[in-house]
């Protein structure tokens, strides 16, 4: 039996700008928004060392409203590579391409089929004896599609191992706007053998033996902690009698990763600067990706807490400082949740700042006037977020008491910790 072989990805987001990490770190900015290019180049790299027979995009392979002919010439050259190879692409648009003027101007190779916003069903030249196979698509004609498209798509060629391409967010997933929604089961009904979707940017796969293959890649390179751990595409092998295998492929340059580092029991500066350095040194090791760029959590139980919100730019240079050290480590944030041993509030009791602290706590955070006045602002300030940012910060109107409530302590620990200076190894100056 003959294997037809391709590679499956889907939203790659050329060129995805990255603005707030570029206003953090100009050069970590610059690492991880160059990333979405060399991820590319590694994707026709791969389809070229495999040899494989076509390599399908999901969409999403632009980041919106481009108008950088740079990008233009850089995805013309890496497609020519694959066409000089005898190399068949096959593509659609998302909602990201949807709205890019580069999808319209570019001229692509003839080795590669653009779906348009109508369904298509393309035959694979092979040759005689082997079986037919029949790549389906459709393209997003708008940005938006609040409807399923399954049915807009050619019904199964008969005797045909029929792959379907479609950009869609299935049944919904968190972070994610609603897109041309459909469930797993009707893909599966669907008489395809397998669905090469895009949309949602964390992997997934239905596969089972000899039942359709459901798989949605995942975004090759992650551009935030939302998108942590290594990022890849799928090499997808279809036998004649219809049995697939997926090898899941590893492609990003740079993997987000959340750190926690355990502060309890740590009572001294030099303790929680080695600390730190042993994660990063420990997540380094697990990275599976060149780059490791960390979300620190510092956490628990240390008389060091108000030290270490007090000092938290220098608790982040000194992260950072580690990170060099070790090479192709980069800090993306530094969050803290650390608290005061019981038994130093208590020797304290009499103390100004703890007193404060027991009448933030008891007389003004629960308060209805504060809560009032703090929600206020908090919305306020979400009115000047995009829709998406908000849904994911606050999801409903729990999440948003929610919110303002860990806002809140969070901002009173911020101003304690200021007024309780302490020395290095946290005892009150």
């Amino acid at each position: 039996m003959t294997a037809y072989r391709f590679v499956h990805a889907a939203d790659v987001h050329l060129d995805s700008p990255l603005r707030s990490l570029a206003m953090r770190n100009p050069e970590l900015g610059a690492l991880v928004g160059n990333a979405s290019r060399q991820v590319f180049a590694r994707i026709i790299d791969l389809c070229l060392d495999e040899q494989v027979q076509a390599l399908m995009l999901s969409g999403d392979l632009y980041d919106g409203e481009q108008t950088s002919m740079k990008t233009a010439r850089f995805l013309a050259d890496q497609l020519r590579r694959l066409h000089t190879a005898g190399i068949k692409v096959f593509m659609i648009r998302g909602n990201h391409d949807a709205l890019s003027k580069i999808t319209r101007q570019l001229v692509l190779p003839d080795s590669v089929h653009l779906f348009e916003a109508r369904g298509e069903a393309i035959a694979v030249d092979r040759d005689a004896k082997d079986r037919q196979v029949v790549v389906h698509g459709l393209s997003f004609a708008k940005p938006q599609a609040p409807e399923s498209l399954l049915k807009k798509y050619r019904p199964p060629t008969e005797g045909a191992i029929n792959i379907g391409l479609m950009h869609t967010s299935l049944d919904g997933s968190p972070g994610h706007d609603v897109y041309a929604p459909c469930s797993a089961s009707d893909l599966a009904s669907s008489g395809f053998r397998y669905w090469a979707l895009g949309h949602i940017h964390k992997r997934s796969a239905i596969h089972g033996q000899g039942a359709c293959s459901i798989v949605m890649p995942g975004i090759p390179q992650g551009r935030d902690v939302g998108e942590s751990g290594p990022k890849s595409v799928t090499l997808v092998s279809v036998m004649d009698d219809g049995a697939i295998t997926l090898d899941e492929r590893i492609v990003s340059v740079a993997q987000f990763e959340r750190i926690d580092v355990d502060a309890s029991g740590i009572s001294t500066w030099r303790e929680l600067a080695s600390g730190i350095e042993a994660a990063l040194g420990d997540a380094l090791g697990k990275s599976a990706s060149e780059h490791l760029v960390a979300r620190l959590s510092v956490s628990g139980i240390t008389p060091l807490a108000w030290t270490i919100r007090r000092d938290a730019d220098l608790l982040r240079t000194e992260a950072e400082s580690r990170s060099a050290a070790l090479g192709n480590v980069w800090i993306d944030k530094l969050e803290i949740d650390c608290r005061r041993p019981t038994t130093v509030m208590l020797s304290e009791s009499a103390d100004p700042v703890e007193e404060l602290k027991k009448v933030i706590a008891d007389d003004i955070i629960d308060s209805e006037g504060f809560q009032a006045e703090a929600r206020d602002i908090v919305e306020k300030l979400l009115d000047q977020l995009p829709p998406e940012c908000r849904r994911t910060l606050i999801p409903d109107d729990d999440g948003l008491a929610a919110r303002v409530r860990q806002l809140s302590e969070e901002g009173s620990e911020e101003v304690l910790a200021r007024l309780a200076a302490t020395d290095d190894d946290g005892a009150r100056r």
